[in-house]
């Protein structure tokens, strides 16, 4: 299949990389989900069946619906500077640091060494500057439904044979960024490699009932508590959870995943607006959205970005003025749409 993929080759300069490349470090993005966990850890079983040295750090824990993923425990937690100078010391240094689902260092709350090379591997549509005194190779295609898409064409590429622990890791980030294939995103291409991942072994059922059919009591709840904050503007659905409603519950941010979702489904709402307050007067914001309506270019007004229907920011203040002022800024560019 690899020829007629009609996402991007990968750059010669980064396969080149990789292969005169001994040890790597692969770093995804704060707040990991789907995508960024496993395209990192399918990526790091290709790179060592290579005979690579390679180690994983995740800022954040994996939420623990995600650890049916084969090797979700390589993950590290601890501090970045710690893993950095134990690496070095037991493999003799480091060729190349690796961000994937992720086009930042901020992103992911690691600062780059100055002699480390850093490879970015992403798909998001917005991107942030940043300065680093290193080379830097980028794979950038914001067009890729998946990160996983990248790296499953990166990995044959490598002239890796996929294995079914890598199967299931890549299917799982690319069925969470089409939404279990019912996005937008989901083209002949992506179908055409779940079916070579479901030849593989993978199978579908036990993917789709970790992610979506084995919530705790707590969780549960949780949901409970945030849909009944539901508000509708017009065609714009806002929720939110608090601190208090996480001790309440016995829960904490990772189950909230997929809750800014849950808004989209009324026929009449065009963007869901989801807030989990992250801290006094802190909340990150996560907007969803249907058709056309780019909520990554909204991120990007309050610092933040993402995807054309999945973005996200941070943000400081009162709860009913964050609330006010992301409205106010979802009706401005619904606006220009419709005018456009």
């Amino acid at each position: 299949m690899g020829n007629e993929l009609k996402v991007k080759e990968p750059p010669e300069e980064l396969v080149e990389f990789l292969k005169n490349s001994k040890s790597l470090i692969l770093v995804t993005h704060i707040n990991p989900e789907g995508d960024a966990l496993g395209s990192t850890l399918a990526f790091g079983m290709a790179l060592e069946r290579l005979g690579k040295s390679v180690a994983l750090f995740d800022r954040d824990p994996v939420p623990e619906f995600y650890r049916f993923l084969p090797g979700w425990q390589r993950f590290t937690n601890s501090d970045f500077s710690l893993l950095l100078k134990n690496f070095r010391a037991h493999k003799c240094g480091i060729d190349g640091l690796i961000l994937l689902d992720c086009n930042s260092p901020e992103r992911a709350d690691i600062k780059v060494p100055s002699d480390i090379p850093l490879i970015i591997i992403d798909h998001h549509e917005t991107e942030k500057s940043f300065e680093v005194a290193v080379p830097v190779i980028k794979w950038i295609v914001p067009a890729a439904p998946a990160t996983g898409m990248l790296v499953y064409n990166l990995i044959k590429n490598l002239g890796v044979k996929i294995d079914y622990d890598m199967a299931v890791s890549l299917y799982t980030a690319i069925a969470i960024d089409t939404g279990t294939f019912r996005y937008s995103n989901t083209t002949p291409e992506v179908l055409q490699i779940a079916a070579e991942l479901l030849s593989l072994g993978v199978r579908p059922e036990m993917v789709s009932e970790a992610l979506y059919d084995s919530w705790t009591t707590g969780r549960f709840r949780l949901l409970v508590e945030c849909l009944n904050t539901l508000e509708i503007d017009g065609s714009i659905a806002i929720t939110h959870v608090t601190e208090e409603d996480f001790k309440k519950t016995g829960t904490s941010s990772e189950d909230t995943e997929n809750f800014s979702n849950f808004p989209r489904m009324i026929r009449d709402v065009k963007v869901s607006v989801f807030l989990r307050q992250i801290g006094p007067a802190k909340w990150k914001a996560s907007l969803r959205s249907k058709g056309n309506i780019n909520v990554a270019k909204i991120a990007e007004v309050f610092g933040g970005g993402g995807h054309k229907n999945a973005a996200g920011f941070m943000v400081e203040g009162r709860l009913e003025d964050i609330k006010r002022l992301i409205v106010e800024e979802v009706k401005r560019s619904m606006g220009e749409e419709v005018k456009g």
